[in-house]
């Protein structure tokens, strides 16, 4: 796991604890879960279409990236 995030929907509804994780195929985004008393993990939220999946992993990842990113430091020219 690289980092834990939130997102907020238009100032009314958040979901927290959104994990950055980097897999074998790449960075992706894994939604909120808990284990179940059998022992599997379960969603506790999590987006119905993959259109939407897609928009909120682009958008977590694309946040992600520009914090990772070194800072820019500026020179003067002589």
């Amino acid at each position: 796991m690289k980092a834990i995030a939130s997102i907020t929907f238009d100032d009314e509804f958040v979901i927290h604890d959104i994990r950055i994780i980097d897999g074998n195929a790449g960075m992706f985004v894994a939604m909120p879960s808990k284990r179940t008393p059998d022992g599997e993990f379960r969603d506790i939220a999590h987006p119905i279409s993959s259109v939407v999946r897609q928009r909120i992993q682009e958008a977590v990842l694309d946040q992600y990236n520009r914090l990772e990113e070194p800072p820019v430091i500026a020179a003067a020219a002589d």
